[in-house]
């Protein structure tokens, strides 16, 4: 026999213990993810309070206590078996799990790779039960209402496991991470971390209206509620809410997504995705946003069993979940910030009355600036900032005299214009709901001063207008159907047989965005007919793009990304120059303009447009009250 040839083996079933520690190799890679699986086990118990315990980065114990329902003693030998659970006991259950766990497999895949003790209280026991995982003895223990599992020497039967965990620091952080994603979707729970006999972390339980944000700011920071917007939507039996960081707050590293199905942490691309397609007008380059994003669905629209950590899912309409997370992220972010900010500052009586009349979407009060108005006008829209004067002393003459700013045209011109004309006293009680306050002067052509009640606010008038010019011109293309170019000569190109069955599948989809795709031949497609606005573009680059996208996007955000390019470019060209000089009049309609304005907060690079400098900071500057 030659050498390199082995002896061929007899087929036999694996024993028990072989086949639980290959199932713990799925499950159990490090001691984070011990931690996670009971705590989602106290959960499903309805706990309250869950304290962890730790030693030496949870290696040698994790110790998950928690005030929930406990288990029965004579269940308690069970629970240690394989596909043993309480959750689920039929298929129509595993299609609408609505519990953390389900799989039966956790405590037994922990089980087999370490040492692991259960002691658990019913409120219908006098005393609790402990059951030795390795003796499998039974005996009684004192304790209080609820479970505690205690793992110790985790891996000591595989020790080439052990050796492929990192230092006790590292294991520790992955442990905390672990119990802050559960934090996070559980503001009704306190939570409790020690590790070495020290309280690395504790969150309180939270109750009332506003637990969600009192607990986002506890495990996030202070400073993602500041920089953060609320996020609600629906669309059916779907709900969209949580918090979107601004445009600023955005990181290097998408460490700060953190995304919630059902209340089950889960990392998913089709959600991922529609959050940063959301971010594509005010996000630019590599930088990842932040976000706490929560979706409540109907437990049969989501499959959960897709892997044994149950970290990934697959919905029954990926495009469904992809547009109403878009939409909820895209429309939230729309709103200004100023108008916000000035909602939180309006009083308990006044702030119903100033939600209504700043948090009214941007998209319905913007559109009146350009009523009457045609596709074909767009050189005459974008070429109205030129309106703007170069001189003080006609700059007013040249305002009033435009013909943009009369009849029903409610551009900023002459909103900015009525304002002025106003007496003193009716000027400075409107100046109160101004969110971006009232223009003072002029700085080196660039920047406009302001002052509204909270201080200074420093506004580059060329970002902010070439915002508002590009969200008109957006609005003008919205209000009509997409009109397609039929092409003299059909550009055509070899297709996969992947992207074939797209086109052929996706027709209606296709014809409905302007594109009209057909098959030329077994193997290529031919282009057709594109969108107006995209009539210089490349056809087939187009194409192959939006065909990718429909393979599991809505392929609207490839070919709304490309529309925004070039009305951003025409926006740029379009809104005023640096060194312009303005009349006063006319940085405050440029103001109010921006203050109904969606995304006004930055510019169409993903520049800021505007800062607020407090009172308090002045006064830090200039050591007042010292």
């Amino acid at each position: 026999m030659h050498p390199s040839i082995q002896p061929q083996r007899a087929i036999r079933e694996l024993p028990d213990e072989l086949i639980s520690q290959i199932a713990a190799g799925e499950v159990v890679e490090r001691p984070a993810s011990v931690v996670r699986e009971l705590v989602d086990n106290a959960l499903d118990a309805g706990a309250t309070h869950i304290t962890v315990r730790l030693l030496s980065g949870g290696v040698r114990l994790i110790s998950v206590e928690d005030n929930g329902a406990g288990i029965p003693a004579d269940e308690l030998p069970i629970a240690l078996k394989r596909h043993a659970t309480s959750k689920i006991t039929n298929l129509n259950e595993l299609e609408s799990v609505g519990t953390m766990g389900f799989r039966g497999e956790a405590l037994a895949a922990i089980h087999s790779v370490s040492e692991l003790s259960l002691l658990s209280r019913t409120a219908l026991q006098d005393h609790a039960m402990r059951l030795d995982g390795r003796s499998g003895e039974l005996q009684a223990a004192a304790r209080a209402l609820g479970t505690t599992v205690e793992v110790k020497e985790l891996f000591y039967s595989t020790p080439a496991r052990r050796k492929f965990l990192k230092t006790d620091a590292t294991e520790l952080a992955h442990c905390v991470e672990a119990v802050r994603r559960h934090a996070l979707s559980r503001p009704q729970v306190g939570f409790e971390i020690w590790h070495d006999g020290k309280l690395v972390e504790q969150w309180r339980s939270q109750t009332g209206n506003e637990e969600l944000d009192r607990r986002l700011a506890d495990v996030l920071g202070a400073d993602f509620l500041k920089n953060s917007v609320a996020v609600q939507f629906t669309q059916g039996n779907l709900h969209v809410f949580g918090r979107a960081g601004i445009p600023d707050a955005a990181r290097a590293r998408a460490d700060h997504q953190f995304l919630y199905v059902n209340g089950r942490f889960v990392r998913d691309k089709v959600v991922t995705h529609a959050a940063r397609s959301a971010y594509e007008d005010v996000l630019h380059g590599h930088r990842q946003p932040v976000y706490a994003l929560y979706l409540d669905m109907d437990p049969t629209r989501v499959d959960v069993n897709v892997h044994p950590t149950k970290i990934e899912l697959r919905f029954r309409d990926g495009r469904e979940v992809h547009q109403a997370v878009h939409r909820a992220v895209e429309s939230a972010l729309a709103i200004p910030r100023a108008n916000a900010a000035m909602v939180q500052d309006a009083g308990a009586d006044n702030a119903n009355a100033a939600a209504s009349a700043w948090r009214v979407p941007a998209w319905q009060q913007a559109p009146m600036a350009l009523q009457g108005q045609n596709v074909q006008d767009l050189g005459q829209i974008w070429q109205k900032s030129e309106g703007f004067s170069t001189s003080a002393t006609d700059s007013g003459e040249k305002f009033h005299d435009s013909p943009e700013v009369h009849g029903e045209n409610q551009g900023f011109t002459k909103i900015g214009a009525s304002a002025d004309a106003s007496n003193t006293a009716a000027h400075q009680d409107l100046n109160e709901s101004w969110p971006l306050g009232k223009a003072l002067a002029q700085l080196q052509g660039v920047y406009i001063l302001a002052e509204n009640k909270q201080g200074l606010v420093l506004v580059d008038m060329h970002a902010a207008h070439e915002r508002i010019v590009y969200e008109q011109l957006k609005l003008q293309i919205d209000a009509h159907q997409l009109s397609s170019q039929p092409l003299l000569i059909p550009a055509t190109f070899p297709a996969t047989e992947q992207e074939i069955a797209t086109a052929q599948a996706s027709e209606q989809v296709l014809i409905d965005l302007g594109i009209e795709i057909s098959l030329l031949t077994a193997k290529t497609l031919a282009v057709r007919a594109v969108p107006i606005t995209l009539s210089k573009g490349d056809p087939v680059a187009l194409a192959r793009s939006v065909l990718a996208e429909l393979q599991q996007h809505d392929a609207s955000t490839v070919l709304q990304r490309a529309q925004n390019e070039l009305l951003a470019t025409m926006a740029c060209h379009g809104a005023v120059r640096a060194n312009r000089k303005l009349t006063v009049e006319e940085m405050n309609a440029l103001l109010r303009q921006m203050e109904i304005t969606p995304r006004s907060d930055q510019c169409n690079h993903g520049r800021p447009t505007w800062r607020q400098i407090s009172l308090r900071e002045l006064d830090a500057l200039f050591m007042r009250g010292r």
